[in-house]
């Protein structure tokens, strides 16, 4: 099974560069980008699997980034980090597509299960739409991107 692609997205460089540390210690690979324009950038060359991402940047904020990033890598799961979300945010993140919304300080254990949980979904919505798609049924195989990334947006799951 191929390494898992982590992208950390924060404009603070000092924690991301530490966060990277510390998940790297637990055998995660991370990938440090420091503002959404790079984020963006980054995910057109290597499509991570799983993206933390901070909400407040300066130019391009992470809601922006969250828009594009789940238009074009619909697979993507984005974990949300921040320290100045509010419950508006966390809402509209979750309509987006989200797959999990935490607060600044995390604990690093939660953030990896968190990380992982995300990985698993992201092969779990990966093998659905191969099989589908190696039956040749391609809308289908669509659909199920699609609706997938639409059932996490509902009440019921956090």
């Amino acid at each position: 099974m191929r390494e898992m692609k982590v992208l950390l997205v924060d404009d603070e460089v000092d924690f991301v560069k530490t966060l990277s540390k510390r998940l790297q210690m637990r055998d995660l690979k991370t990938d440090t980008v420091y503002d959404g324009e790079q984020a963006v950038s980054f995910a057109k060359e290597q499509e991570p699997d799983v993206m933390v991402l901070d909400l407040r940047m300066p130019g391009m904020d992470g809601m922006e980034v969250l828009r594009q990033i789940k238009k074009a890598y619909p697979k993507t799961q984005v974990i949300i980090l921040t320290a100045h979300g509010t419950e508006k945010d966390k809402e509209e993140a979750e309509k987006l597509g989200i797959f999990d919304f935490l607060k600044k300080p995390v604990d690093i254990e939660t953030l990896v299960d968190k990380i992982k949980a995300a990985y698993k979904k992201k092969l779990e919505l990966t093998m659905s739409a191969i099989a589908f798609a190696e039956e040749g049924e391609f809308d289908t195989a669509r659909e199920i991107m699609k609706n997938e990334e639409n059932n996490k947006s509902k009440p019921g799951g956090e």
